[in-house]
């Protein structure tokens, strides 16, 4: 029998810099959801790459003083080594610098400017270089980008334009008749309210200020612009042409699903459904904005110095535990969070505790008391059948949660059974049974229940765990690890022998753990922290009406490690519940000096984190000159007065 076809993408990184965690969480979340559908039995395939071209990456390779393609392949070298490191399983790994897929993008859109879907004109607006996108009046926010908060700048020039205006009643109804293409309904609703509704403008598709990139056809002034040319890939990458489509494609196509972050989404569920409706194509089945990866509350920057490498955390804590950490993390639909110190205790309680600890005891007393020999299970009682059925049960409720990507709580699932195991170990003291050689039989049964259970465990283990998963099967010496085996209990056979007893994960050492990471890591340099003299340019008393002034009393201070200009102050603000707030004033005093003292806060600033500390405000102090910084002091006025 054929297996039935199975296209999963992620969206290609953009080879500005090598990817840190954040961006590496994409990868694994697809890798794990490609093994599942294999083990189903399905044809799988699955894409990942590069995105190489546009503005960006050529002012990176010019400061660089190498080309933009000697740049392009060094990052693209380091994304693919990460893919690789993580152990994931890609069937194809694009470039858009590949020949073949630039010659595609070329015939693309010759076609579509034939047929009258592009058009060339004069494009004047906001665009951002990080992003690489253009943005009108109204999408900005404060006058910045709307998608990172960055500066944009203004530019006008001659571009060639996508009729995505003609295309907005198709894809409404296409939204509309296929409810879960955009997935999940959190991200539907702010496409459609956000963008679609409003009312969709022509897209510029071209760029002429500058040369990185895949020429337009018959018009080399002007190149394809980055993100139209990226999005091409998922087709470009099965073999598309404009004339004869491969095999591949005819297979493949349309994905089942494209993987990709959330701030990503307008331009995967609005550009790239009608393009395809432009070139006559079908649509992908559905599209997963998953949800961020966070640096404790903050988004990972080399500025803000809480960048973390996927290779650095592999070499450190192992693969498997990194990929457990990154599926087991990520919420479905909220940001998920990581840091040094949750992935040392989630190591510690889940890994070496729940998974570990449950393996290594249960073969050691199959060893110790059978010689390793597997007993048959010949004297139950109403105590295992509740072992059993949860056994029974896992593979349907996490094969219903990957179907949903609720993957966090797939991996809930299985660990829940290896606590059931301990627990099941607690009630039948199997020490206690061993002492009595009446017992012998119901000891044997114990512990095949256990190893029957533990390859349960095993075998749902595998898409998110596979060296691991690889472990237990070596340790039970047993290789029946398929998704069929587990529709019944009792497929381990008895008389075979397990391994030996062999730690799948040892615990680490929090204090020593984190000293040893804090010494590899670079110095922080911080971002500037407070701006102590308001310039001259003058302000509306409105907005200085929305600036909260209070006294707050310093009640503890503390360095901060890794950051030599930071304190952590510790305020009571007369609200009932202690303030912290980091101030860059470690230069000019000591916590001694503070502790006890009155002083002036911003109480309404929007918390941001520096160097791992929640920071709740700021203090006011004045720049007397370059190198002298005075905190504003009230003492004798109440904690909690507020000022203006």
């Amino acid at each position: 029998m054929e297996k039935k076809p199975y296209y999963i993408t992620t969206a290609i990184a953009y080879t500005s810099r090598k990817p840190h965690i954040g961006n590496s969480y994409e990868i694994v979340l697809a890798d794990a959801l490609a093994r599942f559908k294999r083990m189903q039995g399905y044809d799988v395939f699955f894409q990942t790459g590069t995105d190489e071209h546009g503005q960006k990456i050529e002012e990176y390779a010019a400061e660089a003083g190498i080309s933009p393609k000697e740049y392009v392949d060094k990052v693209a070298g380091e994304i693919k080594g990460v893919c690789d490191c993580l152990n994931t399983t890609y069937d194809k790994f694009i470039r858009t610098t590949d020949e073949d897929h630039e010659k595609s993008v070329q015939k693309i859109f010759e076609k579509l400017y034939n047929q009258g879907d592009v058009y060339k004109s004069e494009y004047e607006g906001w665009y951002c270089v990080p992003c690489e996108s253009f943005f009108t009046d109204s999408q900005l926010v404060d006058g910045k980008c709307p998608d990172c908060g960055r500066e944009v700048r203004k530019e006008k020039e001659e571009a060639y334009f996508f009729k995505m205006s003609k295309y907005q009643k198709q894809l409404e109804e296409y939204i509309e008749q296929n409810p879960d293409f955009i997935y999940p309904e959190s991200r539907k609703k702010e496409m459609i309210n956000n963008f679609i509704k409003p009312g969709l403008q022509d897209l510029c598709i071209s760029r002429s200020t500058f040369k990185w990139g895949i020429p337009f056809p018959n018009d080399p002034k002007h190149v394809i612009y980055v993100w139209v040319d990226a999005l091409l890939n998922y087709i470009t990458g099965l073999g598309y042409d404009t004339e004869n489509n491969s095999e591949m494609y005819k297979k493949y196509w349309p994905a089942d699903v494209h993987i990709i972050g959330k701030d990503i989404l307008r331009f995967h569920t609005i550009y790239w459904p009608i393009m395809l409706m432009a070139l006559g194509e079908p649509l992908p089945k559905q599209v997963f904005g998953h949800p961020w990866l966070l640096s404790g509350e903050d988004k990972m920057s080399k500025s803000r110095g809480n960048v973390i490498y996927a290779d650095d955390l592999c070499d450190r804590f192992g693969v498997d535990a990194v990929r457990y950490y990154l599926l087991s993390e990520m919420p479905h639909a909220q940001d998920g969070s990581i840091t040094y110190s949750t992935i040392i205790e989630r190591f510690n309680s889940d890994l070496a505790n729940t998974l570990g600890n449950l393996v290594n005891r249960t073969i050691a007393m199959n060893n110790k008391y059978f010689d390793g020999v597997i007993q048959s299970p010949d004297c139950s009682e109403d105590l295992d059948n509740e072992l059993k059925e949860m056994a029974l049960s896992v593979l349907p409720e996490v094969t219903k949660l990957l179907d949903t990507y609720r993957v966090s709580d797939a991996l809930s699932k299985i660990f829940e059974l290896a606590k059931r195991c301990n627990k099941y170990i607690d009630e039948t003291m199997p020490w206690a049974l061993a002492k009595d050689e009446d017992k012998k039989a119901r000891l044997g049964t114990v512990l095949y229940n256990l190893l029957e259970s533990i390859r349960f465990v095993a075998v749902l283990l595998k898409p998110f765990m596979p060296t691991t998963s690889d472990a237990i099967f070596s340790q039970i010496n047993c290789n029946i690890d398929d998704l069929e085996s587990l529709e019944s209990f009792g497929k381990l056979v008895a008389g075979n022998k397990v391994g030996d007893a062999t730690p799948l994960f040892n615990r680490l050492d929090m204090e020593k753990t984190l000293a040893e990471i804090e010494a590899t890591l670079p110095e922080v340099k911080e971002e500037e922290e407070e701006k102590t003299i308001i310039g001259l340019k003058e302000i509306e008393f409105d907005d200085f009406a929305k600036v909260e002034l209070r006294v707050a009393k310093v009640i503890n201070c503390e360095p901060i490690k890794k950051a030599k200009k930071l304190l952590k102050l510790t305020l009571d603000d007369g609200t009932k519940e202690p303030r912290t707030v980091a101030s860059g004033i470690a230069q000019w005093y000591k916590p001694e000096d503070l502790i006890g003292k009155s002083v002036v806060i911003v109480a309404n600033l929007k918390p941001r984190t520096l160097c791992g500390v929640e920071s709740k405000g700021m203090v006011l102090a004045g720049e007397i000159t370059e190198d002298d910084i005075k905190v504003l002091f009230v003492d004798g006025m109440p904690a909690g007065t507020m000022l203006g």
